[in-house]
């Protein structure tokens, strides 16, 4: 395929990301989207600018002829946490950033989408020697905007929590936990001691933390088939798990203690009068269903969940070699379901912690800060959720965060050792 091909195909890529994240903002109003619920989380307008200053700041910056920057204040407002390209507005105060307006922040992005085109299009550009890095930014910024994506949803899920009227984001679930069936038991599925390959291998898009692929020894061990529910969360609550501190580790005790009001159950859970225990999702507060996957698990709540069960969390290498194994089945005829709601669902956490693989580099100047800076403190989480983009996943994904998040579409797979 010509690069010429390539940069078409891209560009068609480029408009359908970017008019899906206006897509998500439209049901927000002004007020929605300037607020910021906690120092975690970002305005929805904040999202929407930063990530055309990312575009603007490695690829036109980069590659159009006489570049000039929109705004140069922009530089520094939204410019989230690279130290090699300057200085950062304080991410706990972006809720302040009322100007500019929602309106010049869309101008904003219509201008870059513009000039994006225009570099796209540049015919001696895409015949110059830099053109793979040109496609290579632009890919990399997509998948970027597509993480930004699924921020905006849970920011702006966050953000509505803190509302006594718990408002709807859009009156039709746009999750995908509605299910009256109730589940299966969960099945254990056996894999055999193995020297397993690990990390992406193929020409397609993939983070820097993805590689290098590399080997890794697993002992044998048993893996869920599917996640744990809301139901069967239900009774780790009702054997008073959250007053145990048998189950928990020493921080994770500490943090559900150290709050003004002690955490005794999953964020946006809430006992009701009407209805009993409900969740509040992005439709707004409903009744629990107790048999969709649990969701907004912190790492602490998964690992004193999995003691509680007798079991324990996956690492993320036996998390990938399972997965791999289970959509190679997939493709075959007359596959058998083995491993469910690996992408789907929620995002589910190991017991990894998050750091480099043997082999592994970052990137050049100010780009190679996209992953390997966060390389501490921070635990591994697998898979996908039903907010993540379709196709923005693969078995290889690393996503990451520090232990005591919640907020994000976190969920608990169970492993034992065999």
């Amino acid at each position: 395929m010509s690069v010429l091909s390539i940069a078409t195909s891209l560009q068609t890529q480029y408009h359908e990301v970017r008019r899906h994240t206006l897509k998500l903002v439209a049901p927000l109003s002004a007020e929605d989207s300037c607020v910021q619920s906690m120092p975690m989380a970002s305005p929805a307008k904040w999202h929407l600018a930063h990530t055309s200053w990312f575009f603007e700041t490695f690829v036109l910056e980069r590659f159009e002829p006489n570049f000039k920057p929109w705004n140069s204040s922009y530089r520094v407002l939204f410019n989230s946490y690279y130290e090699g390209i300057g200085e950062q507005y304080p991410r706990p105060k972006r809720g302040l950033i009322t100007r500019p307006s929602l309106d010049d922040v869309k101008a904003y992005r219509g201008n870059i989408d513009e000039r994006i085109d225009t570099v796209l299009e540049n015919k001696s550009l895409l015949n110059d020697k830099a053109a793979d890095q040109l496609i290579f930014l632009i890919t990399l910024g997509l998948n970027h905007e597509q993480q930004h994506q699924e921020l905006i949803l849970s920011d702006i899920q966050h953000l509505f929590w803190q509302n006594p009227l718990f408002p709807a984001y859009h009156k039709q679930p746009v999750t995908a936990s509605s299910n009256d069936t109730p589940v299966k038991p969960l099945e254990w599925l056996n894999y055999e001691e193995t020297l397993a390959h690990i990390g992406y291998s193929g020409d397609s898009f993939h983070f820097d933390n993805e590689q290098p692929q590399h080997r890794s020894f697993l002992e044998s061990f048993q893996l869920a088939n599917r996640l744990v529910s809301n139901g069967e969360y239900q009774e780790f609550i009702n054997d008073g798990a959250y007053q145990n501190p048998a189950l928990w580790l020493s921080e994770g005790w500490h943090w559900l203690h150290s709050r003004p009001q002690a955490i005794d159950k999953p964020l946006y859970w809430k006992k009701t009068n009407e209805k009993g225990w409900c969740t509040f999702d992005l439709s707004g507060l409903e009744a629990l269903n107790p048999n969709a996957p649990v969701r907004h698990i912190s790492y602490y709540e998964a690992d004193a969940y999995a003691r509680w069960a007798g079991a324990r969390l996956p690492t993320e290498a036996e998390w990938e070699y399972a997965a791999k194994q289970a959509l190679e089945k997939s493709q075959q005829a007359d596959a058998q379901p083995s491993l469910v709601q690996l992408f789907d669902q929620a995002w589910q956490w190991t017991s990894s912690s998050y750091a480099p693989y043997p082999g592994f580099k970052p990137a050049d100047g100010a780009i190679g800060e996209y992953n390997g800076k966060f390389m501490v403190n921070q635990y591994v989480l697998r898979g996908g959720s039903s907010i993540t983009p379709k196709g923005h996943s693969r078995p290889s994904y690393r996503n990451f965060f520090p232990a005591d998040t919640h907020w994000q579409y976190t969920g608990i797979r169970l492993a034992r050792s065999q």
